[in-house]
């Protein structure tokens, strides 16, 4: 039983779902709620929107231009569906094996003789097919139909879903490949469809329809709309991109793709590629949080530094598709930098859209949030992606259903394999049982209270007949870190640290991480948060909530003295801060930077972690806060 990515070769191999298993913490109980709550709340409101009827529509003849949903609402089944498929491997849930049938019953009975599968367009009244490739969503619907496909099929066998999936693969290929239609789809999403089908059911024509569609891209072939060619990444072809540009996920889910495709056609061009924009819009482009999308007119990349705050998209979806990314990159190439984006990400984006119950998530990110949002209404669609609280369903609703699929399948982004031993990317309670390709095991059971704990015990639960080697990521912010095995303790640098020896059942290995909060400051060409500082504690990001002070109004005003330094205390961790009092002004700006009038006094300001943000109900919030060199108390 195999996980969401298995290239043909690469520098490491990930694990099965079956080889390692979250036993509890921070990411045991996110998933558990996700298995108890989240799956069922995805499938009751698409039946109660009628998105899933729309399958049984076309199937009995009698869909028309009254269907319900946008014309992507079919991705949301598909998502759901491979959601059910990992979390059906992972507890053998008969709940979720009978919706899995009970959903694939009803795509099935939608699916043209053709092979071609959509509600939207090709049936009665509608559209013609491939009318508007633009903004149409088909050929996007479809890969997420394939990936749906390959959770399964990787996890219980081919079955009538995989089947449906074959038949609408054979179906883009005889339409879109070589001697047909040269078009591309606005969405990217059939091209890493694609290709991991191709690999999960080794039909190299799969893959290669993946990479014609590749290559197609950024040569003008969808038509110009007034938020440019660049919004579905038709403007620069794959290759010859600098930069992740135009609308966030349609720009990531393209770069999986071409990872696979690269790694599958030993394409080292076209992998550097990718790396060459990694690294540049990691290192311009991405907030704080791991975020990335700063612009809500396109849900896009704005350009180099152009991170405002307040302003942020951070789309969710965005989020899952930047891990997708990293975690092939981390497995082609094994950088651990591609491991420590994963972390932020998943702490600071994933972690932070689902609320506490599984049942309201935030679409978009944003790291300053003024004014409180409204709670939001349990039994209403949310219009709106940006509100300031979680809602339960959303008018577009992809962020859910990605979420879910995520925390189904998050303990196959944990661990890989190589030649020679066992590497651990991220930290959580968990069992990994593994054998190397010469049969040796690897067994090694994971106790940590991570993140808010750094000390991480390995436990070799299995002799091993000749040495092997464990391999543990040390974040980059982890300088100060050790490792202690065998007795001894030594420094551990930013990077990897290895250990390599025959080992034996029961003996431990420790990993001291420094969680200690600390400052961080904003590279100065981010204008939007020059003067500025963020406050971080182990992969958390932290924020202020309006709700922790004295007048939730000051939010705005506050700065903080960074000469003291952040300490935990009562939950929290505490920074000393200036409330001060701003008189009535008739005109915003002065004609010196003389000081706010009206201290109020330095307070212990608490800090949270931006995940938990507005889970006490709305709140204003920011993660930036404005540093101040000190005044004596009194003054």
């Amino acid at each position: 039983m195999t996980g969401p990515v298995l290239p043909s070769h690469g520098r490491a191999r990930p694990l099965g779902l079956a080889q390692v298993s979250l036993t509890g913490g921070f990411w045991g109980d996110r998933q558990t709620v996700n298995a108890t709550a989240t799956l069922a709340h995805c499938e009751s409101w698409m039946e109660r929107l009628g998105w899933l009827a729309n399958f049984d529509r076309v199937a009995d003849g009698t869909t028309g231009p009254d269907r319900p949903g946008w014309s992507f609402s079919d991705s949301e089944v598909y998502k759901l569906l491979e959601a059910l498929a990992w979390e059906a491997a992972r507890t053998g849930d008969p709940g979720a094996e009978a919706a899995i049938k009970r959903l694939t019953a009803r795509v099935a009975r939608a699916q043209d003789p053709d092979g071609y599968i959509n509600t939207c367009f090709g049936h009665g009244d509608q559209p013609p097919r491939y009318s508007d490739l633009e903004m149409g969503h088909e050929l996007y619907n479809t890969g997420h139909l394939l990936q749906a496909a390959v959770a399964r099929l990787r996890t219980s066998g081919e079955d009538d879903l995989v089947r449906v999936a074959r038949r609408a693969a054979d179906h883009v290929c005889r339409t879109f490949g070589p001697g047909g239609r040269a078009g591309i789809c606005g969405h990217p999403e059939i091209e890493v469809g694609l290709a991991e089908l191709g690999r999960a059911l080794g039909e190299e024509r799969y893959v290669e329809q993946a990479r014609l569609f590749l290559d197609r891209r950024g040569r003008g072939t969808l038509r110009d709309i007034p938020l440019g060619r660049a919004y579905f990444q038709d403007d620069i072809p794959v290759r010859e991109a600098d930069v992740w540009r135009g609308h966030a996920v349609r720009a990531l889910y393209l770069t999986a793709a071409a990872v696979d495709v690269a790694v599958e056609r030993g394409d080292d061009e076209l992998l550097d590629a990718v790396r060459r924009q990694w690294e540049r819009s990691v290192a311009r482009r991405t907030y704080i949080t791991g975020g990335m999308g700063s612009r809500h007119q396109d849900e896009g990349f704005g350009e180099d530094w152009e991170l405002p705050p307040d302003r942020a998209y951070c789309e969710t979806c965005a989020g899952v598709a930047s891990i997708m990314v990293s975690w092939r990159l981390l497995l082609a190439i094994g950088d651990p930098r591609y491991a420590d984006l994963i972390e932020r990400t998943l702490y600071n984006v994933i972690a932070t859209s689902p609320g506490p119950d599984g049942r309201a998530f935030f679409y978009a990110n944003p790291l300053h949030q003024r004014t409180p949002g409204k709670a939001a209404d349990p039994d209403e669609v949310s219009p709106r992606a940006e509100g300031g609280t979680r809602a339960a369903w959303f008018d577009v609703s992809c962020c859910p259903t990605n979420v879910a699929r995520t925390l189904a399948s998050l303990h196959g982004y944990l661990a890989t394999t190589d030649d020679d031993g066992l590497q651990i990317h991220q930290y959580a309670p968990c069992e990994i049982r593994a054998e190397l390709p010469d049969g040796r095991p690897v067994a090694v059971d994971v106790e940590t209270g991570y993140p808010e704990s750094g000390t991480v015990r390995l436990r070799i639960a299995a002799d091993a007949p000749r040495p092997w080697t464990l391999t543990l990521r040390v974040p980059a912010w982890a300088a100060g870190a050790t490792l202690t095995e065998d007795g001894r303790t030594r420094q551990a640098a930013p990077g990897l640290v290895r250990v390599h020896r025959a080992f034996r059942a029961g003996e431990i290995v420790t990993l001291d991480l420094p969680v200690e909060p600390r400052f961080t400051w904003p590279d100065p060409r981010i204008d939007a948060v020059r003067g500025c500082v963020a406050v971080e504690r182990g992969p958390e990001v932290l924020c202020a909530e309006s709700r922790d002070l004295p007048d939730p109004a000051a939010l705005d005003a506050l700065v903080i003295d960074t000469r003291s330094a952040p300490r935990a205390g009562n939950g929290a961790v505490l920074v000393r801060a200036l409330v001060p009092g701003h008189p009535g002004r008739d005109w915003p700006y002065l004609p010196d930077p003389a000081p706010p009038a009206g201290d109020a006094g330095w307070i212990d300001l608490p800090l949270r972690p931006y995940h938990s943000w507005a889970r006490r109900g709305p709140a204003g919030m920011r993660v930036w806060l404005p540093a101040s060199a000190p005044r004596a108390r009194g003054e």
